[in-house]
């Protein structure tokens, strides 16, 4: 008599081989240098991580403290900012979910990181994070793409921050704001979440907070978006607003 042929399902891959609880359940892992490590590359990073919660206004981080640590956003909005010798404060950037940071390889941090929202991070001891990705070498690649565009991004502020007119500012700001939510595989780019106050788009586009809400009145009133909540912009004429922006349009 033939054996009877077993009904139980084989797994095609060895239980070592299944993701770690808390990437199957990360919605940014897609989007950043953890989509190019395999399950062994992830079960090292997870290894070494660790998840943290911080409340809005929290530091995460603060300038001249030693760069011990890198953090991939999970969740939320975070602020890096410069205090100026008078007192005044630089806005250098936005982290959203997908970000890193901490990718430069500095010894020491050269800005603040605040929590704008309610944070969740991994966190990853630097030494440990950099060895598992060296080993990787296709995540150690997008490790280096990253970085580099944490270095243009510095750049294109600058650039910006020597722009003669608010509304070119506000234009290309709001444009960014939308490229970056099409690179997150955002569904609707064109309907940006904007948890940011007028005081830090200020800080950050080198503006009075008086001169950037008159500059998204005046924009919105020219048709450019509109403004449905007080942290909602819903982008209406996307060429208009690349030609004022200085041809960042799409």
């Amino acid at each position: 008599m033939a054996a009877r042929k077993s009904t139980a399902t084989i797994c095609p891959f060895p239980a070592q081989a299944r993701l770690p609880a808390a990437c199957e359940a990360c919605h940014v892992r897609g989007h950043t240098v953890c989509k190019s490590l395999d399950a062994a590359g992830l079960h090292q990073l997870d290894a070494i991580s660790r998840h943290v919660r911080f409340e809005r206004h929290a530091a995460l981080v603060e300038e001249g403290a030693p760069f011990t640590h890198v953090f991939n956003v999970v969740s939320g909005l975070i602020k890096t900012y410069k205090l100026l010798s008078d007192g005044r404060r630089q806005i250098t950037g936005f982290l959203m979910p997908g970000d890193f940071l901490g990718l430069a390889g500095l010894d020491a941090l050269p800005y603040t990181a605040e929590a704008v929202t309610d944070v969740e991070i991994c966190r990853y001891p630097r030494g440990q994070f950099e060895s598992v990705i060296r080993s990787h070498p296709e995540a150690e690649r997008q490790m280096m793409d990253m970085a580099h565009r944490e270095l243009a991004a510095a750049q294109d502020q600058m650039l910006l921050l020597g722009r003669k007119h608010a509304d070119e500012r506000v234009a290309w700001f709001i444009l960014d704001l939308a490229r970056r939510a099409e690179e997150r595989g955002e569904p609707h780019s064109d309907r940006i979440e904007l948890p940011i106050s007028r005081a830090d788009a200020a800080d950050y586009l080198g503006l009075t907070v008086e001169t950037v809400s008159r500059t998204f009145t005046r924009l919105r009133k020219q048709g450019l978006f509109d403004l449905p909540s007080p942290h909602t912009v819903l982008i209406r004429d996307r060429e208009s607003l690349g030609e004022l922006a200085g041809g960042e349009g799409g």
